[in-house]
């Protein structure tokens, strides 16, 4: 059975609120939201949803990249 932590599941969704709050996100902040799902040595799937949800926001333009 799958291990899920909210703690680290709620940090993750703090940083993407934040990006998605913003409609930017940095190269460095994409980075380091990717280390933040990866902190446990995996990723569960409230993490993968996350993460896609992030993903098809970048996607569609809705969140930009922006340098920096």
């Amino acid at each position: 059975m799958e291990r899920i932590d909210p703690n680290e599941s709620a940090k993750l969704r703090e940083m993407i609120e934040k990006a998605i709050e913003d409609d930017v996100i940095t190269r460095k902040e994409y980075e380091d939201i990717l280390q933040q799902a990866m902190k446990d040595g995996h990723i569960d799937r409230v993490e993968q949803a996350l993460l896609a949800e992030l993903n098809q926001l970048i996607q569609d333009r809705i969140v930009k990249f922006r340098k920096g």
